[in-house]
């Protein structure tokens, strides 16, 4: 057959479906293909401003009324979808007669109505758009005729709107507008309405956010066509085409969170609510400014990392095992998580660090074992020793601690011996206060992984979920009374019933608040001049911060957990698969900076007001030198000049008989 005889025979094949289909024959189905039926639902996600942050569902859709848009949005897909759409009973005639003379002439292009595009779309199980056969064409065009004669034109064109993908599973006009915009339907400008209409032709190829150069030159046509059907004028057509196509930042949601909505529909399909089925409206406690500072100062301190002269591991450009992290913050004072990030990109891997990730936590659970030592009646300015020693364990074996500096000091004082993040004292520590009294503390403070009876479980090597291990330091906060991490507020159905909510819910007391605040204070010389000093690179010192670092061994693992007023924080850096990440790598330089540029970014966008921690009633405060541990005088320098607080009964006998000195500290010792 020659090619002209081909298109000659693809003619005739057009010209049978352009007419009504009566035969017998006919495939039917139990769908009733020409209804137009109610629609999957997304359920909404909203931060705690009330923005959306996400969408759940099996498809992302929101339907909305055509009344609610502007005229400018139905006219601008009417003028490039289905120019005669006003004039056709289902199927457009002379559009079939155009597409025939175009194949003819070697341009073949598609004559499908608006009605005929709502039919394939809404009843693909019916009518399935991929099959190009001649019996597909004759069941559409006989639905699009039956459609139109029970539904009116708007009726037909606001369900195409609403049935219609534009790309990355989003559905529909107000999807469409959300994601990509960042706005509702109901807002969008023309410029924005021609944008989405040029889209339904190849939503890949004229996407705005990736390929904006072909959605302008798309969009243009769009906003001529109309000019030429005289929807717009042509002035309002040139304004709008002399303007950028500008996309909205994170798909349109107000923050990046897709780690912390998997978070939520995990938790509400478990509380028994089908949110995947659409329709729902979920509360939650995220922050959407906060989140944003996480998930960028998680991105640009990795970014920077990999870029160092001497980084021998895969990039997140180079590959696909590169290194990775978790940042969490909560309110400690409801538990309300106001951002967790699972990994530096949601699109490259969705596995969730922070709730799914397992790792050791190093030296930042060592506050646990300071905590009980506080507990245990030990001031800070207790002298310990930074000494070799060797553990026989029940298998026959010496556990033999050490340092990375492969140091001892000598004898030092608890605090000291904390700031500095000497493992050889919290391993004695642990030995001395016992390891069940350790891990029972841990218990009260919402640890829940297993934590083994064993002398190194004290430097942080039984490992935890890192939710759960930053939520525990919301006890220092409170001082004493940990919160569990609550997500969800509540959630709704369609007609704003509210199906489930989580109230706050805080523990038992794990310690007493004189406790929490000694062992508080002594996590505060971390930051000042500990391990964590770089905080102080981004945190200035009128805002206090305590805190501890992490670094398990051989550098696999890098944590930094904070404290500041109405924040608890934590980061955690590695690779998923434990990987020394070298010798320069440490809590204080890989983790503790992503903290830092969090809150800093925080703090500076919404204000801090600058207090200090006072310290409750029972807790005794003395200005001590730090060279001799002995009472301050005059005549100290200022540089080792330092308050010292202990709980009432640990204190020195000098300040036992210092009633002055007991009460400017809050309790008065006679």
């Amino acid at each position: 057959m020659t090619p002209a005889a081909g298109r000659i025979a693809v003619a005739s094949a057009f010209l049978f479906l352009a007419a009504p289909v009566v035969s017998a024959g006919a495939q039917r189905t139990t769908g009733d293909p020409w209804r137009i039926n109610a629609l999957p639902q997304a359920s909404l996600v909203f931060a705690n401003d009330g923005t959306l942050v996400g969408e759940i569902g099996r498809e992302m859709r929101t339907s909305v009324a055509i009344r609610t848009l502007p005229k400018y949005v139905g006219q601008a897909f009417v003028a490039v979808e289905d120019q005669r759409f006003y004039q056709h009973n289902g199927v457009d005639l002379i559009g079939i007669a155009g597409a025939i003379k175009d194949d003819i002439m070697g341009d073949r292009r598609g004559a499908s109505t608006i009605t005929q595009q709502l039919v394939g779309n809404m009843h693909p199980d019916a009518i399935d758009r991929n099959d190009k056969s001649i019996g597909r064409k004759l069941r559409e065009q006989q639905a699009a005729r039956e459609m139109e004669k029970h539904y009116s034109k708007e009726q037909i064109l606001e369900g195409y709107l609403n049935v219609i993908s534009f790309g990355h599973g989003y559905y529909g006009i107000e999807s469409a507008a959300q994601h990509y915009f960042g706005k509702s339907a109901s807002r969008l400008t023309l410029s924005e309405a021609a944008t989405l209409a040029a889209m339904p032709k190849g939503p890949a190829i004229y996407d705005p956010a990736l390929h904006p150069d072909r959605a302008r030159e798309r969009r243009n046509t769009v906003l001529a066509l109309m000019a030429q059907q005289h929807y717009i004028t042509a002035g309002d057509a040139s304004a709008a085409q002399a303007s950028p196509v500008v996309t909205a930042p994170n798909w349109g949601m107000t923050a990046p969170a897709g780690y912390f909505i998997d978070v939520v529909r995990i938790q509400a399909t478990r509380a028994g609510i089908p949110v995947m089925s659409g329709g729902y409206r979920i509360y939650t406690s995220l922050d959407p400014l906060l989140q944003t500072a996480a998930t960028d100062a998680l991105r640009d301190e990795a970014a920077e990392i990999e870029a160092k002269p001497g980084y021998r591991h895969p990039t997140i450009e180079s590959g696909s095992d590169y290194l990775q992290g978790a940042v969490v913050a909560l309110d400690p004072t409801t538990g309300d998580v106001r951002a967790l990030v699972g990994g530096r990109d949601y699109t490259r891997s969705s596995y969730d660090r922070a709730v799914d990730g397992m790792r050791q936590p190093g030296s930042s659970f060592k506050p646990i074992v300071y905590a009980t030592a506080v507990a245990d009646s030990l001031p800070p300015t207790t002298m310990l020793a930074d000494t070799a020693i060797a553990i026989l364990l029940p298998n026959g074996r010496y556990y033999r601690p050490d340092d990375s500096d492969h140091r001892y000091l000598g004898a030092i004082t608890m605090r000291d011996a904390f700031a500095k993040s000497r493992n050889i004292v919290a391993v004695e520590l642990g030995q001395r206060l016992g390891m069940d009294s350790v891990i029972a503390t841990a218990r009260r403070m919402g640890i829940t992984s297993p934590i083994a009876a064993v002398p190194s479980s004290a430097i942080g090597a039984s490992a935890v979920q890192p939710l759960n291990m930053i939520a525990a330091y919301t006890t220092f906060a409170n001082l004493g009374t940990p919160v569990t991490p609550r997500f969800i507020y509540r959630v709704e159905d369609a007609s704003g019933k509210v199906l489930m909510s989580q109230p706050v819910h805080a523990l038992a007391p794990a310690l007493d608040p004189r406790v929490a605040f000694v062992t508080r204070d002594m996590m505060r010389d971390v930051v000042d001049r500990g391990t964590a000093t770089v905080v102080r690179k981004y945190v200035p010192a009128s805002i206090p911060v305590a805190g501890k670092t992490g670094t398990t061994n051989d550098n696999t693992d890098a944590w930094f957990i904070g404290v500041a007023p109405g924040i608890v924080a934590g980061v955690w850096m590695g690779f998923d698969r434990p990987t020394p990440m070298g010798s320069a790598a440490a809590g204080g330089s890989f983790a503790a900076p992503v903290w830092g540029r969090m809150v800093a970014r925080y703090f500076n966008a919404r204000g801090v007001r600058t207090t200090e921690w006072t310290p409750p009633l029972g807790v005794i405060s003395a200005d001590l030198d730090r060279v001799t541990g002995q009472m301050a005088t005059p005549l100290t320098p200022s540089a080792r000049r330092y308050t010292e607080y202990f709980v009432e009964g640990t204190e020195p006998d000098s300040l036992k008989l210092d009633s002055w000195t007991a009460f400017k500290g809050g309790a008065l010792v006679f």
